[in-house]
């Protein structure tokens, strides 16, 4: 077994850790982290198999853009709740 089967191996095994991870994590942050982990080496085993438009694709749409968009709509949901949350202290200053 040559150096690149090893490679290989070890990305495959990288790559379903990180999808049992995405699945398995409660922080949102982490898991969105993960997603764009799992496209790049998606990006590298696209690469080793001689497909550099599918490669090239991937580190675009799934890590670039797909992992932009995850992040800015975890940015306002923190906003929304931190924005309910002053909502509540307010409701709640106004009862006593």
């Amino acid at each position: 077994m040559g150096t690149t089967e090893i490679f290989r191996i070890v990305l495959l095994v990288l790559l379903i850790a990180c999808a049992v991870a995405v699945n398995l994590t409660k922080n949102l942050m982490q898991a969105v982290i993960i997603f764009m982990s799992y496209s790049s080496i998606m990006c590298i085993l696209w690469i080793l198999m001689q497909s550099p438009d599918l490669a090239i694709t991937e580190a675009a749409v799934g890590a670039g853009i797909s992992g932009t968009l995850f992040l800015m709509t975890l940015k306002k949901i923190e906003a929304e709740d931190a924005g309910e949350k002053k909502r509540k202290k307010k409701r709640a200053g106004k009862r006593s």
